[in-house]
């Protein structure tokens, strides 16, 4: 998730993308994501177990931000929000109550 484009970066494990990015957008979530508005799901990655997720996200907490900025530009270059391609393919709709 990105504050804007090459902005703030967040990076985390969920298995509820949708409402987790949701609860962000929304700022229920206290802590980094809300001090620094980060609202903003550019880039994201689907596995098929929590384990291999971690190592993912440990992984990538560990690239330096130019190498994160090259794997979003890489998928999405625009730096459009994808919460609403996320919903649409898990057919969720896009506010929750």
């Amino acid at each position: 998730m990105a504050s804007k484009r090459n902005g703030t970066l967040y990076l985390g494990v969920t298995s509820d993308i949708v409402k987790r990015v949701w609860q962000h957008k929304n700022g229920l979530t206290e802590g980094f994501t809300k001090k620094y508005g980060i609202k903003r799901l550019v880039y994201y990655e689907i596995h098929k177990d929590a384990e291999n997720a971690i190592k993912r996200e440990k992984q990538l907490k560990k690239w330096r931000r130019a190498w994160k900025l090259e794997l979003i530009e890489e998928k999405n270059s625009e730096w459009r929000d994808l919460y609403a391609d996320i919903c649409q393919q898990t057919g969720f709709p896009r506010s929750r109550e």
